[in-house]
């Protein structure tokens, strides 16, 4: 989504950039739009496995770059091995730098996976000319890894336009007993909380509160199962928890245009796409407290320990019972989400290469 958006929004050319090439799979390319300063390559080895790609980004790209007279390259992620230079990486990943998140997975592939991938990470974002952080959370932990990295921008996403939508916040009435529409999109992973999160749900059904919640983005493993045991004991005949699987980028606006409220019980990001999004939508939204989600929100929102089922209730009631709260955050949280546009990403990212360029 960051080449589809920065590509699509900004100009190259109104910065001094002339061409830009992109290397990637087949998919993607297809995705991204056509002008004359935009040359697409798409390498069989990059539609082949993780190895084949990874041999091909060492071996085959630097001398590809150089013979397309390409002046700096944009790594999207930090776990590049490519030794073109000069060169720029994207840190998109948190989860192999948070130690505490790291402990959830306990002694298993996925977190020998994430071990590794910091090492490589770290490396890479050492060797590079710079760094593109999306927040400033993620910039500190970072580098308390890294040490000091001697030339770094805070980049964020940015958020699709068809995400700006009505918010119908100030329309609730306390008195209609409405069925309260709950979302929470993302995958199930262990530092998502979902389980908790229909806890917090069935709280609220108990102390007499009209409230559903769905959850988007699918998942598998040991979260999962967390998740399928808590509804099978929570809501075992499906009157209030709704599971809707993976969404497409293209259905996510409509989604989030049909809820009342929108939970976001994430413990670890590097920048939360899913929370701006819903802050686009002028949603009012009660958040984790954890990561980066308090410099994204900041006062947008109602915050509440993502791993207590009663500090999560206690969120979400009090948006239910204090219109005035409840208006004043989705305006706020739609405010702020104008910092968040792909032109703006655009321009900072084609200015901060050209400062590689000429240093």
């Amino acid at each position: 989504m960051h080449l589809i958006g920065i590509l699509q929004e900004g100009d190259p050319i109104a910065h001094g950039i002339s061409q830009v090439h992109v290397w990637s799979y087949g998919s993607l390319l297809n995705a991204l739009p056509d002008a004359p300063w935009l040359t697409k390559h798409n390498p069989p080895a990059l539609e082949r496995s993780l190895l084949h790609q990874v041999w091909w980004q060492y071996r085959h790209l630097p001398r590809e770059a150089l013979s397309n007279g390409c002046d700096v390259l944009l790594n999207t992620d930090a776990g590049t091995v490519c030794p073109f230079r000069p060169a720029v990486v994207m840190s998109r990943d948190m989860l192999s730098f948070e130690q505490v998140e790291m402990q959830r997975f306990g002694i298993s592939k996925a977190r020998l996976r994430l071990i590794l991938l910091r090492h490589i990470q770290t490396r890479s974002m050492r060797n590079a000319d710079g760094v593109i952080f999306l927040t400033n959370y993620a910039a500190n932990v970072v580098q308390e890894v890294t040490g000091k990295l001697s030339c770094l921008e805070i980049i964020p996403h940015g958020v699709a336009t068809a995400f700006k939508q009505n918010s119908n916040a100030d329309t609730w009435s306390e008195q209609s007993n409405k069925a309260i529409r709950c979302l929470y999109v993302s995958n199930a992973s262990m530092y998502k909380h979902q389980w908790v999160v229909v806890r917090a749900i069935e709280e609220l059904r108990r102390s007499g509160y009209n409230v559903s919640l769905q959850l988007a983005g699918g998942g598998r493993g040991r979260a999962q199962k967390l998740l399928d045991d808590e509804i099978a004991q929570t809501d075992p005949r499906g009157e209030f928890i709704k599971t809707l699987g993976f969404v497409s980028p293209e259905e996510l606006p409509a989604l989030l245009a049909s809820a009342d409220l929108f939970v976001f019980a994430s413990s670890c990001e590097n920048m939360p796409n899913t929370l701006v999004e819903a802050m686009a939508g002028g949603l009012p939204i009660a958040c984790s407290d954890r990561g980066p989600m308090p410099e994204v929100l900041e006062d947008g929102g109602v915050y509440f320990d993502p791993e207590a089922s009663g500090s999560i209730s206690a969120a979400v009631e009090k948006i239910i019972t204090n219109k005035e709260l409840r208006v004043s955050i989705a305006k706020r949280a739609r405010e702020l989400s104008e910092r968040y546009s792909w032109s703006r990403c655009a321009a900072e990212t084609y200015e901060f290469l050209k400062t590689i360029i000429r240093n």
